[in-house]
């Protein structure tokens, strides 16, 4: 072979399938559908899409292939019938649908915006048209819904393949994109009800055959999802917004087992004089039956998917089984990954999962186990459980117990301070607590407080102030006249009732008159004033630090100027004593001299 005298070609040679331009493919694509021809170059039309590298091509050939999609759908070519011909294309267009759904799923990876947000618009868009087709193909009267199609959508939300051009480079291949979670969430998930019901129940299958420890990022996507849901329905009226239009028609009523007259026939078994009727003290209010009739009655799993989405019990029913599935994986492997995301996840329990659940005490196990990781952890597990012992009626006798164990000298250091008082005051409001449990955490505050920062001791003088204020029982704790030196307060009792606090003094508190400090050893002497102050309001105190007192004492303004010297005098350190007068009149100073290093 003749050696070649000029250099190898730059340039590929294009194929057949390149040379095309994408809007010629689409243009005999259209015409094909129309007449019934050949749909070939739709397969050479999904070549060039993912062959393309840049982002504008990229985008062109997607929106291409979307609208040969939409009219194909729309013409009933996937619609179940015909020969075994008909049959044979009708399973290639779904498989060219699927390799479509795949490319806009890892195009929700892509690292441009734009193409990330077009790709999610797609997705949603075929899920309409798809989900149209299907109801009008349906051989039952009932709307459909494509879950088939809807999988890719779930899958690419919380697996997060790569995207097709970033030839294994994307360093974010599993984790959800800020943009594309926001779009989901403002524009679908938070907005319509039969999305959000089908998410939560696709999140869980997710859950079921994929584990985190093979997916890293499953757990943070779908939390990440989830703590964004502020919109859950309370109330069955709300259940009226549907992506899917043909879902919006009201499904007929659930027949039971004893039949749909009965609750019509105990309606109407009322007499007509209700003024001595006494079973109207105990029935239900009648805005309240109003709403139930508006929804559908039923056991949730006894619903159709139709029913279901009319149903209030079956949204929150496949809420709790999403929330059921995904808690335990958070504790089943003890990484600071999985830590943070358990604090992400009790920062909303008590607000936005609880009180949705159809029955909170089902989480109480998982919150348990969270109270002894201690630290943000265990105090936010500690709410979760204050929330459903004053709102669920759980009974946890060791939750003051477990309060006190928190009370430790490393707590009045840590960053999550302000959290922890205000936590603190919220689980000790209660008017009806006793005296002795409330004194042990007085007094193990004032013992921690000789350690503390001065911020911390800001923060604990208005805290012991308001307790005090509202149980006058603890007053004795600051007028006790010791009849002994010895402090009968017991440190290492791991139970506040029995610490002998109550007979006890707040001599540490005392203590702090003299500290340094002037802000503290101002603030604590509220406690050798009269008790007229209603209370203190405690956010007005949780936010001090060393920078802010600092901040203050230099902004503060000084009413009496001090006493300067304003001439310079050469014995700084006049000797006084009498005995060494001749040193003071020979110009000699002995602590000057103490002073000088050789």
């Amino acid at each position: 072979m003749p050696v070649r005298s000029l250099p190898p070609p730059t340039k590929r040679r294009k194929t057949a399938v390149e040379s095309t331009s994408v809007k010629s493919l689409e243009t005999q694509l259209t015409s094909a559908v129309t007449e019934n021809g050949s749909l070939n170059p739709l397969a050479d039309l999904l070549i060039l899409a993912y062959g393309s590298s840049d982002a504008r091509e990229m985008s062109k050939a997607v929106y291409s292939v979307y609208r040969v999609f939409v009219l194909i759908i729309t013409r009933g070519m996937l619609v179940h019938g015909g020969d075994a011909t008909a049959k044979l294309v009708r399973k290639w267009i779904w498989e060219k649908l699927d390799s479509y759904a795949e490319l806009l799923v890892g195009l929700l990876q892509d690292e441009e915006p734009a193409l990330r947000k077009s790709s999610l618009e797609i997705l949603f868009s075929l899920l309409k048209h798809l989900s149209t087709s299907l109801t009008k193909s349906s051989l039952t009267a009932q709307p459909q819904f494509h879950f088939a199609h809807f999988k890719h959508i779930v899958h690419g939300l919380l697996l997060c393949p790569p995207s097709p051009r970033s030839n294994g480079s994307n360093k974010h291949n599993s984790k959800m994109m800020p943009d594309v979670r926001e779009h989901f969430v403002e524009s679908w998930f938070s907005v319509y009800d039969d999305i959000r019901w089908c998410f939560l129940r696709e999140a869980t299958t997710v859950l079921s055959k994929h584990s985190p420890v093979e997916n890293p990022h499953l757990l943070d996507n779908l939390l990440s999802i989830m703590e964004k849901l502020s919109t859950f329905p309370t109330d069955s009226s709300e259940l009226n917004s549907w992506w899917v239009e043909e879902l919006g028609v009201k499904p007929p009523k659930h027949k039971s087992a004893k039949g749909d007259a009965e609750e019509d026939d105990a309606a109407e078994s009322v007499d007509g004089n209700d003024e001595d009727d006494w079973r109207k003290f105990f029935d239900e209010d009648s805005n309240a039956k109003d709403e139930k009739k508006n929804s559908v009655k039923g056991r949730a799993y006894t619903l159709t998917f139709h029913q279901s989405l009319f149903s209030l019990q079956a949204h929150r029913a496949v809420f709790t089984r999403t929330w059921l599935n995904f808690l335990p994986h958070l504790s089943s492997i003890s990484t600071s990954s999985n830590r943070a995301l358990t604090t992400r996840a009790l920062n909303i329990m008590h607000r936005g999962v609880l009180p949705h659940l159809t029955r909170p005490v089902l989480v109480m196990d998982w919150i348990s186990a969270c109270v002894d990781l201690g630290e943000t952890v265990g105090l936010l597990a500690l709410n979760a459980l204050f929330t459903l012992m004053r709102d669920y009626n759980l009974d946890y006798p060791s939750f003051f117990t477990r309060l006190y164990a928190f009370l430790h000298r490393d707590v009045l250091h840590l960053k999550h301070r302000a959290r922890f008082f205000r936590l603190t005051e919220l689980f000790l409001s209660s008017s009806h607590l006793p005296a002795t449990l409330l004194a042990s955490f007085v007094k193990r505050l004032s013992r921690l407080s000789l350690n503390a920062p001065p911020a911390a001791i800001i923060m604990i003088v208005p805290f012991t102030y308001n307790i005090l204020k509202q149980h006058p029982a603890l007053m004795v704790m600051i007028h006790n006249n010791p009849s002994t030196n010895t402090d009968p307060f017991i440190a290492d009792e791991p139970n506040p009732n029995s610490t002998n606090a109550l007979d006890s003094l707040l001599w540490e508190l005392h203590s702090h008159i003299h500290h340094y400090d002037p802000a503290v050893s101002t603030v604590v002497r509220i406690f050798s004033e009269a008790f007229t102050k209603p209370g203190y309001s405690m956010e007005d105190f949780l936010d001090h630090t060393y920078g802010t007192l600092i901040e203050t004492e230099v902004r503060r303004k000084v009413k009496r100027e001090p006493a300067l010297a304003m001439e310079l005098r050469k014995d700084i350190f006049p000797m006084a004593d009498a005995a060494n007068l001749g040193d003071c009149l020979a110009g000699r100073d002995a602590v000057s001299e103490l002073w000088v290093f050789e």
